[in-house]
C-alpha cells in the first residue's frame, strides 16, 4: 500500500490535481487558509492515471470491504469515480447528494438498491470529513448498511480521524498529505525549506496564517 500510495502521489502531482502554495495560500470553502489545494476530479481527464484510479479503489473494496453488495458515490466530486468502480465490480451503484434536491423527487441518493444492502462509499477527497460522514449518515437512514468508505486522498486531519472513529466508519485511502509532501520534496515541486511550514499548516489547519 505504501508504494501505491507513493506512485499516486507522484501522479497526482504530475497532473498538477494538488497545488502547492505556500507563500499564497488558498482559502478554503470553511475559511480556512491553507498552503495546498487538491482536485481529484483531474483525475478523470487522463485515461492512465483514471485507469490507475478505478483498478487501485476495486482492489481495495475486494480486499477490504468483500462483504459489499452495492457502491455509493459522493456528489459530486466521486460521482464518476464511485460508477467506475461499480462497472469494474458489476455492483449496483447510487451517488449521494449533500442534501436532497428542492425540486422534482427530493432525492438525496439518485438511484436506486435493495432494501438494507451492505453499500461501501466512494470518495475523492476527505479534508474534515464532514460532508463524506454526510452521505454515510444519508445511506444509514435510509435504511442501508455501510461497511466503509475508499477515497482518493486524505489530509489526515485529526478531526476526521476521529469523526470517521465516532461514526464507526473504516476509511482506506490510496495516497494522503505525507506522502503527497514527500514526493514534493524528493521531485522538486517544492523547496525542502517549505516541507517544515507544511507539516506544521498540518497540526493546526484552522489557525494558520490567522
Amino acid at each position: 500500500m505504501d508504494t501505491l500510495k507513493k506512485a499516486f502521489a507522484r501522479k497526482l502531482l504530475e497532473v498538477k490535481a494538488v497545488k502547492l502554495q505556500p507563500n499564497d495560500p488558498f482559502t478554503w470553502a470553511s475559511g480556512w487558509k491553507s498552503p495546498i489545494y487538491t482536485d481529484n476530479r483531474k483525475v478523470l481527464s487522463f485515461p492512465e492515471l483514471r485507469t490507475m484510479v478505478k483498478v487501485a479503489f476495486t482492489h481495495a473494496v475486494l480486499e477490504q470491504f468483500p462483504e459489499a453488495e452495492a457502491v455509493a458515490g459522493v456528489a459530486t466530486g466521486a460521482i464518476a469515480q464511485g460508477a467506475l468502480v461499480a462497472d469494474e465490480l458489476n455492483l449496483p451503484y447510487v451517488y449521494v447528494r449533500p442534501k436532497p434536491k428542492d425540486h422534482g423527487m427530493g432525492n438525496q441518493i439518485e438511484g436506486e438498491l435493495k432494501a438494507g444492502a451492505k453499500v461501501v462509499v466512494v470518495e475523492d477527497l476527505i479534508s474534515t470529513g464532514g460532508s463524506s460522514l454526510k452521505a454515510v449518515d444519508a445511506l444509514r437512514r435510509a435504511g442501508y448498511e455501510v461497511v466503509g468508505m475508499v477515497a482518493s486522498y486524505t489530509y489526515g486531519f485529526p478531526v476526521a480521524e476521529e469523526a470517521f472513529r465516532e461514526a464507526g466508519v473504516k476509511l482506506v485511502t490510496i495516497s494522503d498529505y505525507e506522502h503527497v509532501v514527500a514526493e514534493a520534496v524528493a521531485t522538486g515541486y517544492i523547496k525542502p525549506e517549505d516541507e517544515a511550514m507544511l507539516k506544521e499548516w498540518r497540526k493546526n489547519p484552522s489557525e494558520w496564517g490567522k
